[in-house]
């Protein structure tokens, strides 16, 4: 590890307080002169650090660093976290992990995904910087059935956390897409890595994507915006994992009423793809098991367990 990492990670610890180069030298067995270095070298790369002659060093609050250590400090439970500043796929690379035999809780984190992926195979715009792009792997060992609800529970991981250090109150799009003012801010890809000699999950791979202040999208990419609103990535991203990892190990009637409470589809008018052909309904309710129940245009009811639906402008 760089003198420049270990002087950021060691700030990052001690944020609420100033720290001579003196003490840094000798934590680390440096010169002072290579501490000032480090320090200049950091603050060149943006993080903003208060020197104080007689006191020291400080980070400033209004830094947003987003790095593993500074995850891994809010995160409440055992938890492994791999980071990278940019990578094709955080639940491509969290599959090659699990392929190459990691069985632990682990936590992969981008602040770019370069082939970031959605449900039905289409794309997950990640631009540098302006979101949060992270998978979380638990291993159940239990029936496919049991595990379908984990996507229900990462919703609502997402919403309590902004939730908790926003104002905002977000809304869910059945099944997997969270709203803000009718617009999409964020998606969940889960995807299970199953044992087929058993026929359990193995592994569930939880890939979530927040579009924090992205401001521009690509063409062909409607209805998507972003929480803009002042909230540290690192913050974010740990406040998600704490939530998903209780509501993970919870059971479904835990959270289905939260999931319920929050949805912006009772109500509409939708539609979804039946046979190749749009299908007109209404959307009734969601039931203990997490499936939206629908009225057809002619009177008939039926019960959707995957899929996906648009609400039909008015």
């Amino acid at each position: 590890m760089s003198l420049k990492t270990e002087v950021l990670n060691y700030l990052c610890a001690h944020d609420d307080e100033y720290v001579s180069g003196e003490a840094l030298a000798q934590k680390f067995d440096k010169s002072r002169a290579a501490v000032w270095k480090a320090i200049k070298s950091l603050q060149s790369d943006g993080v903003h650090i208060e020197a104080v002659t007689n006191r020291g060093y400080r980070l400033l609050p209004d830094n947003d660093i987003f790095d593993g250590e500074t995850i891994k400090k809010d995160i409440d439970f055992d938890c492994r976290v791999v980071f990278y500043d940019s990578i094709d796929s955080t639940n491509t690379q969290a599959k090659r992990m699990i392929s190459d035999g990691a069985d632990d809780v682990f936590l992969v984190v981008a602040a770019e995904q370069t082939a970031g992926r959605g449900r039905q195979g289409k794309s997950f715009y990640s631009p540098a910087d302006t979101g949060v792009y992270m998978t979380f792997v638990v291993h159940p060992n239990t029936a496919l059935q049991n595990a379908v609800g984990i996507t229900t529970a990462a919703c609502v991981a997402v919403c309590r956390a902004i939730e908790k250090i926003t104002d905002i109150t977000p809304q869910i799009k059945w099944v997997n897409d969270v709203y803000v003012n009718g617009k999409k801010i964020c998606g969940i890809l889960t995807e299970a890595v199953t044992d087929f000699e058993t026929q359990t999950v193995s592994s569930v791979v939880i890939g979530i994507g927040i579009n924090i202040s992205t401001e521009y999208f690509p063409d062909g990419i409607e209805n998507a915006s972003s929480l803009n609103v002042n909230v540290k990535r690192a913050q974010l991203v740990s406040a998600v994992a704490n939530e998903l990892n209780r509501l993970v190990r919870s059971p479904f009637s835990d959270y289905i009423d939260y999931y319920r409470e929050h949805s912006m589809l009772i109500g509409e008018d939708i539609y979804f793809i039946k046979n190749g052909e749009k299908t007109y309904a209404k959307a009734l309710a969601i039931d203990s098991d997490g499936a939206l129940e629908v009225e057809l245009e002619n009177g008939e009811k039926e019960t959707l367990r995957s899929g996906e639906i648009t609400v039909r402008k008015k």
